[in-house]
């Protein structure tokens, strides 16, 4: 089993490397870095892994997992790539940050793997979208999966449809909890206690997502049969149509797309 040398170890970071160790990897397969000191010694502490410098790590490592904010990037491949080998994997899960821009900063034909993870990860319940680059070799490729399974699902994806995804599943967690909010307030306007709402909403949006991931039927379906002729579901869902809910969200999703192409540089 290779090295894996986490880069970077923030919330997506650490929450990577407590799922692949609890997926059971060795934690002496596993080496972070980290620019804070504090954080450093709290995380070698709690998952007894070695905490190295940039460099120190890339030349150990087999893969290297990059999970640092975009504007970051840049500089940490300009610390590495002299440390990475023709037959290393480089894994990124930055926003917005290409697969072509990756080659374009390590020695030619390096294998890289790009990532649109996702905030469920931390209850490793991840949606994560992977795309290879120009020199990822099936093997790799598998190998990302891999690694990301450890925290979710994971999908691969062509990179061209990373843009959508990061407004599906990158953004998604925040326009549910923006319906649950919306929900919740209702309860609380309806006379409820919060407490009490919080518990009816949540309950109500695990197990929907529960019937449509086990059911295996089509929302419309399961809608329908929720909604009968005239009845409460009916106007409320009449409401929702009469303010272009549905088109407000596609639009949202659009927006959002746009605006990761345009992070991007593209």
């Amino acid at each position: 089993m290779g090295t894996v040398a986490i880069f970077g170890a923030g919330v997506m970071g650490e929450t990577l490397l407590s799922g692949l160790l609890r997926a059971g990897r060795p934690a002496d397969s596993l080496v972070i870095t980290e620019r804070r000191p504090d954080r450093a010694a709290e995380l070698a502490e709690r998952y007894g892994v070695r905490v190295l410098d940039n460099a120190a790590a890339a030349a150990e490592a087999d893969t290297l997992v990059l999970v640092v904010k975009p504007q970051d990037m840049g500089a940490l491949l300009e610390e590495v790539a002299a440390h990475v080998e023709p037959d290393n994997l480089v894994v990124s899960l930055a926003a917005g940050i290409t697969t072509a821009f990756l080659e374009a900063h390590l020695p030619a034909g390096r294998s890289v793997v790009r990532v649109m993870p996702n905030t469920p990860a931390l209850v490793d319940q991840g949606m994560a979208a992977v795309s290879g680059g120009a020199h990822c070799p099936p093997q790799h490729l598998a190998e990302a999966q891999q690694l990301l399974a450890a925290t979710g699902k994971v999908l691969e994806v062509p990179e061209s449809l990373q843009d959508a995804v990061t407004a599906i599943s990158g953004s998604g967690p925040a326009y549910i909890f923006y319906v649950v909010e919306a929900m919740i307030e209702a309860g609380v306007v309806l006379g409820m206690p919060r407490a009490t709402a919080t518990e009816l909403v949540v309950q109500t949006l695990y197990g929907a997502a529960t019937m449509i991931k086990e059911t295996g039927q089509h929302p419309t379906v399961l809608r329908e049969q929720v909604t009968s002729p005239g009845g409460t579901t009916a106007a409320a869902l009449r409401e929702l149509d009469d303010h272009k809910v549905r088109a407000a969200f596609i639009r949202a999703m659009e927006a959002a797309a746009i605006r990761s192409r345009e992070l991007a540089g593209g």
